[in-house]
């Protein structure tokens, strides 16, 4: 008798210690968090010349919107396409549905806006939760689980 934990979905109320704790996810937040910085500073320089050259301002509400889509896409797409950003790969951990599926743009968002909105608290909550999900876990109906096929 084989237990593939890939393969079943995790039960409602039980334990999952096939899902990464809190201090491997604060981890892997912090290792995407500084590939996202770098990504929003090419971002920037790019836009730079549509602004004769100069910092962007207060007044100008475009730039945040701007940097906040090119956020979004940067994990969007990782998440839609393998479940995996580089910290998530570092980790050998993968964002799915509930059911260890891939995830859907729709479901992408949610989880992006959940987790922005929540400035990271959500996160906090896997501390006392038995399924070690987030606010943005449960709000987006996906779960983040280490990679076990590897």
């Amino acid at each position: 008798m084989s237990n593939n934990n890939a393969e079943t979905p995790a039960k409602p109320g039980a334990d999952n210690p096939s899902a990464p704790g809190f201090l491997c996810r604060l981890a892997i937040v912090v290792y995407d968090f500084l590939l996202l910085i770098a990504l929003l500073f090419l971002a920037t320089a790019l836009l730079l010349p549509f602004n004769a050259g100069e910092a962007f301002t207060r007044e100008q509400v475009f730039y945040p919107v701007y940097l906040l889509i090119v956020s979004f896409i940067f994990y969007g797409w990782f998440w839609t396409h393998g479940g995996q950003t580089l910290g998530l790969r570092a980790w050998k951990a993968k964002v799915l549905t509930i059911n260890q599926q891939p995830i859907n743009w729709t479901q992408a968002l949610v989880r992006f806006i959940t987790a922005f909105a929540s400035c990271g608290l959500g996160l906090l909550w896997i501390l006392v939760d038995k399924k070690r999900c987030g606010w943005h876990d449960y709000l987006s109906k996906t779960a983040v689980f280490f990679d076990t096929k590897k």
